[in-house]
């Protein structure tokens, strides 16, 4: 199946694992219901966000999650910071191990490959190869139920192809109503970076999964989605990326958050508005900077809120209406 964007995607395979499963089961104990081997094509990655009102989607975490793959962390303080639920998966209560992509990306195994720097290296020498590969999934993991935090994702395989960069994501288990938003918002931003990283243009991507399935705890949330799905969506563009290395732009916002994250300074609209990195990152700080007034004050702080671009004010307004007062 192919799809212009994610949104499309999301509620086809959501509509065909909760009415038209294949299997019910309970993997440790999770009742769920399961279809088996799905593979969809987006041929616009870059629409990487479902608008649907019903869903609320969480903008701030879909950046703070790509960006912390990016920046190589396992921190559980950092991402349980934009979803406090992510505590749960910790097994010593400051990492994370599966769930941690970007140590595997950035570090893998015990000789800390960069296997990032790897593929860059790989396409410079050919830029035809199939064998720019970035595996995630680790035979050394804890498989035992005893550990609740395995990687979900096995790999992902880039290609240059008429000089656009195509990615296909290997996963062995999909949440279909959750994991899936965060996992495409995730994979095709990291798709993006690359290809602006060498200079090509962004080309098809490819999601593949073995178990793609609903939790029961999400059944009536799933059932009201879909009853609602046909509502009226905002016809909005997501915004692309710099076509150019976005690392130091990336460092400067990555530093950004850590400051907005541990409250440690007051970050002006101006400060802002003045850092020497593109406006697609700016945007990203004020996203920063809205939660951490949602988080520290209890309330959107409107200067922040009144720099984002529609896109992202319809997201916050959607996810944090109650926050609003005023703006």
């Amino acid at each position: 199946m192919k799809f212009n964007r994610f949104q499309d995607a999301y509620l086809y395979y959501l509509k065909r694992a909760y009415y038209e499963p294949q299997f019910e089961n309970s993997p440790r104990g999770n009742k769920s219901k399961e279809i088996l081997g799905i593979s969809f094509t987006l041929t616009n990655p870059i629409d990487r966000v479902c608008y649907i009102a019903k869903r609320k989607i969480n903008i701030v975490f879909n950046f703070a999650e790509a960006i912390w793959y990016l920046t190589g962390s396992n921190s559980l303080e950092y991402i349980s910071y934009y979803a406090h639920n992510m505590k749960k998966y910790s097994m010593d209560d400051k990492t994370l191990t599966g769930t941690a992509y970007g140590p595997k990306i950035f570090a893998y195994g015990s000789d800390n490959i960069n296997q990032w720097n790897r593929i860059i290296d790989l396409f410079n020498e050919d830029p035809d190869t199939k064998r720019a590969f970035i595996s995630i999934f680790d035979v050394n993991e804890e498989l035992a139920l005893s550990n609740i935090d395995v990687s979900c994702t096995i790999g992902l395989h880039f290609l240059i192809r008429d000089s656009n960069l195509y990615m296909s994501t290997f996963m062995r288990a999909n949440d279909a109503y959750r994991g899936v938003v965060s996992d495409i918002f995730s994979f095709s931003f990291i798709q993006e970076f690359l290809a602006a990283q060498l200079s090509l243009g962004v080309g098809n991507y490819y999601h593949n999964v073995s178990t793609y399935h609903v939790y029961e705890p999400d059944y009536k949330r799933v059932a009201e989605l879909l009853n609602v799905e046909k509502e009226k969506c905002p016809n909005y563009s997501f915004p692309s990326m710099p076509r150019k290395d976005n690392w130091e732009d990336l460092n400067i916002v990555a530093d950004y958050e850590r400051q907005l994250r541990e409250n440690v300074r007051t970050v002006s609209v101006k400060e802002i508005n003045n850092l020497a990195v593109d406006a697609y990152w700016k945007q990203v700080v004020f996203l920063f900077a809205v939660y951490n007034s949602i988080q520290y004050c209890g309330k959107i702080n409107r200067d922040y809120f009144n720099e984002l671009i529609p896109q992202y004010q319809y997201l916050i307004k959607n996810r944090w209406s109650d926050k609003l007062e005023g703006v």
